[in-house]
């Protein structure tokens, strides 16, 4: 593959508006595009699609902006330089942090003055999109004032994502530009040692293989902390416990589903989503709290806090307690780790590199993700993990024209023509095209299951932050203050649930006094105790919030890695 423009292609992009084209198209596609689910005769088609469109807004200057992954690095270094050269539009592509993203965001709301022509946000947002209308609708805008500025072939059907970015009036308010996954994530190598395998069968009386269930994670974990391999004392599990805004990603991405917390749902739970947040039948968040319906603070969410604090304390490397997302997110590549339930593909990229302790002498992992294994409470029909998809969106106060200008750039990074370099450059699949693409195939082997999972029908079960958060920039900023009070010992993770749902009501309340979202934000519900809103749930054929289960390991359940990914075939 092409990771890197030539020398002769740097030049091409430097060509000024006038000159813009399809000589400079051709540039692009020659040193650049490797790999494509369109033909050279369909990419060039596409491309001047774009040089047509792009005519009336040649040598404005568009600003977008994006959190700073790889991916995002790739569109900022390579496609918006490229882009630029072929339309005329001067875009900068600027790369800040993914808080930073959302402050600028909040600025452009609340201010209505012009921050940015686009950003690429986390769909995390919709809610707060779609019940603020300051998003621009992208069915409306493709269909009527972006209809001149909109590909044909978009082929909205072929984004992965299109269900997190779609709010329930049925429009859908973010395009997809990125998306990864927390997965389950261990080493193959140790798990499919005879010697290993034979010790923990005659200790547990099961198979080791990929946990099913948090039973089964537990005690792999149990078995691996502490053993010496390859000369180096190991640990069952991974993950990071400093009270910093990171922590809060850590919960608000779907611990708490996996768990089994909130009700059955794709590509969320209703009426309970994974935060604990209810909403009524009209969409309306109505409590966050037991006591209104919800299950922040309910028996399951209260679960799976007590083992992550569990979890931390017995199983993980000391260090793991005063570690940030970004400081953990190396560690397991260092080769002490054995498993982790909470793992970003996103790290994929990093942790196939040539010479890493976890990566053999022919380029293949020693390591496989797979399915996050599940609690006690969870059950069939529940999500179980998250899904970041990180979505391009159109602020109704950005003008018209740099708006149009701005939204060719975003679909010319989500292109057809591009994705399926973009996405071997950061392995953040968006469309079912490109997961499909024999390219991929190839590379599979070196990719440690992302590609089996990504074509899996397991993916479903991952998903973003849903519509029942009425505004996801204040809610999630409580989240990390709540858990690191329980991650501390300041707090016990049921003292810390209750406040942490108790806060996210003063906020929906403050919501439902301003009326700021109209009929479609908050209307708290009355209160109630947990056995009351527990029979009102099977009453109605749902879930949350659950009572307490008295056994909360039940048989521990383990699937080979090699079996598992044939029942996906």
């Amino acid at each position: 593959m092409k990771l890197h423009m030539t020398t002769a292609m740097a030049l091409v992009l430097m060509a000024t508006a006038a000159q813009a084209g399809m000589e400079e198209a051709t540039a692009f596609l020659d040193a650049e595009i490797d790999n494509s689910t369109l033909t050279r005769e369909e990419q060039e088609a596409e491309m001047q699609w774009f040089i047509d469109a792009a005519a009336p807004f040649a040598g404005m200057d568009i600003n977008v902006v994006s959190e700073t992954i790889t991916t995002h690095e790739y569109e900022s270094k390579v496609l918006a330089p490229a882009f630029s050269a072929i339309t005329g539009i001067n875009i900068t592509h600027d790369l800040i942090g993914e808080g930073d993203v959302v402050e600028k965001l909040q600025t452009q709301m609340q201010s209505g003055e012009n921050v940015y022509d686009a950003y690429v946000n986390d769909s995390d947002l919709i809610g707060t999109h779609w019940r603020y209308q300051q998003a621009r609708g992208l069915n409306d805008w493709m269909a009527g004032a972006g209809a001149d500025v909109t590909n044909p072939n978009l082929d909205i059907d072929d984004f992965i994502g299109k269900s997190f970015t779609t709010a329930p009036d049925g429009e859908m308010y973010q395009l997809p530009d990125q998306q990864f996954a927390n997965l389950y994530w261990f080493r193959y190598d140790w798990f499919n040692d005879e010697t290993i395998k034979a010790e923990f069968k005659e200790k547990y009386g099961y198979d080791l293989g990929v946990p099913v269930n948090w039973s089964a994670y537990q005690d792999i974990a149990e078995f691996f902390t502490g053993r010496e391999i390859d000369g180096k004392q190991v640990y069952g599990h991974m993950d990071y416990g400093k009270k910093d805004p990171s922590l809060g990603w850590r919960f608000t991405d779907a611990w708490l589903s996996m768990a089994g917390n909130g009700d059955k749902g794709v590509p969320n739970g209703k009426p309970v989503d994974e935060w604990g947040i209810r909403v009524d039948e009209n969409d309306r968040p109505v409590g966050s709290c037991v006591a209104r319906g919800g299950d922040t603070n309910g028996p399951a969410s209260v679960y799976a806090i007590q083992k992550y604090l569990d979890w931390m304390e017995a199983f993980a490397p000391p260090a793991a307690q005063g570690m940030t997302f970004s400081e953990s997110g190396p560690v397991p590549a260092q080769g002490e780790v054995a498993q982790q339930m909470f793992w970003y593909t996103a790290f994929t990229a990093d942790m196939v590199k040539e010479g890493l302790p976890v990566v053999n002498d022919d380029g293949t992992p020693k390591w496989r993700m797979a399915p996050s294994p599940h609690g006690a409470y969870w059950q069939d029909g529940m999500k179980l993990g998250y899904q970041d998809a990180g979505s391009w969106t159109l602020l109704k106060s950005t003008p018209d024209d740099r708006a149009k200008a701005a939204w060719l750039y975003a679909q010319f990074v989500t292109s057809k023509t591009v994705d399926v370099k973009k996405s071997h450059v950061g392995l953040t699949f968006i469309r079912e095209s490109s997961i499909q693409h024999e390219s991929f195939t190839e590379r599979a082997p070196k990719l440690g299951g992302l590609v089996e999972f990504y074509r899996s029908p397991a993916r479903l079960n991952w998903s973003p932050t849903g519509t029942n958060v009425p505004d996801y920039p204040k809610l999630a900023q409580l989240w990390w203050q709540a858990i690191g009070d329980a991650s501390s010992g300041a707090k016990t993770a049921q003292e810390a649930m209750d406040s942490l749902c108790a806060e996210q009501e003063k906020v929906m309340e403050r919501l439902e006094r301003a009326g700021v979202q109209g009929d479609i934000g908050p209307q708290m519900a009355e209160e109630h105790d947990l056995e009351w809103w527990n029979n009102f749930a099977t009453e109605n054929g749902t879930i949350a919030p659950q009572l307490a289960l008295e056994n909360e390991k039940p048989q521990p359940e383990t699937i080979g890695y090699d079996e598992l990914v044939k029942s996906w075939q």
